[in-house]
Order: structure tokens, then C-alpha cells, then sequence
């Protein structure tokens, strides 16, 4: 197997994982921020504050992104399956 082969290949598939993941990163942030901002104006420390408007907006985010999540995975796994081939060599 070529080194450098192997290197490409995990190199890709980390900044795949980032660029799948980075869109939920950046809506749980500003959640999390506009909540806590939230919190402090009213001076309400309540957990459940924080957790359940995540949870409801994570959720409508993955049901929007939910068809470009897929098509991109299963671009990204025949990409990978097809270069396969290359490392045997």
C-alpha cells in the first residue's frame, strides 16, 4: 500500500467528517448562545432551558439537511470504495 495513498485517503475522510458535522456545530453555538443570553437577561438558571430548544432545533435542522446529508454521503462512499482499488497496488 502507498503511504502517501493512505495518508490522502484518511486526510479526505476527516474533512468530510468536518464538513458533515459543521453545519450542526454552528446552529448548536448560536443556540446555546442566544439561550444563554436568554438566561442572563431573566436570570433564569434552569437546565432544561438550554437542553430542550437544542434538541427541537436540532432536530428540524437534520430534517431539513437530512436529503443533502445522504446524497452526500453516498457520493463520498462510492468515491472512496472506487479509490479501494488503489491500494492494493
Amino acid at each position: 500500500m502507498n503511504p502517501e495513498l493512505a495518508i490522502d485517503l484518511f486526510k479526505n475522510t476527516v474533512l468530510f467528517a468536518l464538513y458533515m458535522v459543521s453545519p450542526f456545530l454552528a446552529v448548536a453555538l448560536i443556540v446555546g448562545l442566544v439561550t444563554s443570553v436568554i438566561q442572563s437577561v431573566t436570570s433564569l438558571q434552569e437546565q432544561t432551558l438550554t437542553f430542550a430548544p437544542k434538541i427541537v432545533i436540532m432536530s428540524i435542522v437534520l430534517v431539513a439537511l437530512g436529503p443533502w446529508l445522504l446524497r452526500s454521503l453516498t457520493e463520498f462512499t462510492v468515491q472512496m470504495i472506487s479509490r479501494m482499488a488503489d491500494l492494493g497496488q
